[in-house]
C-alpha cells in the first residue's frame, strides 16, 4: 500500500443514469488516517458515490483512487484495500461469528493459522472473542453491527466504508460501535469514509461534503463550515408560517426560511433582533428560540432541507 497518497482521491466525477445525472464534477479528497462523512438528502447522489467508491459501480477511469489505484481499472486491487460495511445486513444467520469470519477470509484466499490469527484479532478488536461460537441470530442488533465491522476489518484493509453504519442501533450500542472504529483509527491508521444521518456522527469526522442535486455545496471541517454560516439563529414558532414569513421579509427585509413547523432566520446578533420581532407580530408570534449554528444549520443553509 502506498504510504505517501491520500487514501481517497476524486477527481471531476460525474455520472449519468440515462438522461438523470446523479453526479456532477464532484472533487475532493480523504487524507490517510482520517474520517470523512458524505452528507445529502435523499437524491442528493451520496448513494451512487458510495457505490462507486466501493467498486459496485462502474465509472469512467482516471476519477477515483484510493492510494493512487484506479477504482475503474485496478477494482481487484481495490477490494483488497477496502472494508465495507453496508446499511443492510449482510451476515449469515444461521452459522455462528467465527464461521462468518472464516468464510469472508475464503473470499481473500486467507487460510491456515494466518486466517485464524486474523479471526481472532478482529474479534478481539469489537470484543467478541467470547462470544464466538454463537450462531449470528441469537445475537442482539448492536453486537450484529459489531460482527459486521469485524468482517470487514478482517483482511486488515486501510479504508473503511461505512453505509448508514449504526443504522437500528441503540443508543449505548451505537457508543460502542463507534469506539471501536476510534481504536481502528488511532491504533491501526484506518481511514474512515461514512455515510450518515446522524448529527453527532457527521460532526466527529475531520471533513464533511455536503452533496444536493449532484454537486457538492459545502465541503470542510464541522467547525470550518459552522464558522462560515456566521450569525445566530432565530426559530419562530406560529400558527400560520407562510402569512408571517413574507411579513417578516416586507418589515425587516430578511430573508425567512419556512420549515416544516417554525420559520428559520440567520442573523447576526440574533438576541437584538428577536424584540424588533416580537414588537412588530405580538400577536402572531408564539415562541421564538435563540441559537449558535451547528451543522445542522449548515445542511439546512445548503440544501434548502431539514436535517433527516
Amino acid at each position: 500500500m502506498p504510504l505517501n497518497n491520500d487514501a481517497l482521491t476524486v477527481s471531476g466525477l460525474s455520472h449519468d443514469y440515462g438522461d438523470r445525472r446523479a453526479l456532477s464534477d464532484v472533487s475532493f479528497t480523504v487524507e490517510q488516517g482520517t474520517q470523512f462523512a458524505l452528507l445529502g438528502p435523499n437524491g442528493s447522489g451520496k448513494t451512487t458515490l458510495f457505490k462507486i467508491i466501493s467498486t459496485l459501480l462502474p465509472t469512467r477511469p482516471e476519477k477515483v483512487h484510493i492510494f493512487g489505484n484506479d477504482v475503474t481499472n485496478a477494482s481487484s486491487e481495490i477490494r483488497h484495500l477496502i472494508g465495507v460495511v453496508f446499511q443492510s445486513p449482510s451476515l449469515d444467520q444461521h452459522l455462528t461469528v467465527r464461521e462468518n469470519l472464516l468464510c469472508h477470509g475464503h473470499l481473500y484466499r486467507l487460510r491456515g493459522e494466518d486466517l485464524g490469527s486474523r479471526v481472532d484479532q478482529a474479534l478481539d478488536l469489537v470484543d467478541l472473542r467470547n462470544r464466538s461460537a454463537d450462531r449470528v441470530h441469537t445475537l442482539s442488533g448492536g453486537l450484529q453491527r459489531r460482527v459486521e465491522l469485524a468482517k470487514a476489518w478482517l483482511p486488515t484493509p486501510p479504508v473503511l466504508i461505512l453505509d448508514e453504519p449504526s443504522t437500528g442501533l441503540d443508543p449505548g450500542a451505537r457508543r460502542d460501535f463507534w469506539s471501536h472504529i476510534g481504536r481502528l483509527r488511532s491504533e491501526k491508521g484506518t481511514s474512515i469514509i461514512l455515510t450518515t444521518h446522524l448529527l453527532d456522527e457527521a460532526t466527529m469526522a475531520d471533513r464533511v461534503c455536503i452533496l444536493n442535486n449532484g454537486t457538492i455545496v459545502a465541503l470542510g471541517s464541522p467547525k470550518d463550515l459552522v464558522a462560515e454560516i456566521g450569525g445566530d439563529v432565530l426559530l419562530i414558532y406560529t400558527k400560520n408560517l407562510s402569512l408571517l414569513a413574507e411579513a417578516i421579509r416586507k418589515a425587516f427585509n430578511q430573508e425567512v426560511a419556512v420549515l416544516n413547523n417554525c420559520l428559520r432566520i440567520e442573523r447576526p446578533e440574533g438576541h437584538a433582533f428577536i424584540s424588533k420581532l416580537v414588537d412588530k407580530f405580538p400577536e402572531e408570534i408564539e415562541s421564538v428560540t435563540f441559537g449558535k449554528p451547528t451543522l445542522e444549520d449548515v445542511f439546512l443553509h445548503h440544501t434548502g432541507k431539514p436535517w433527516i
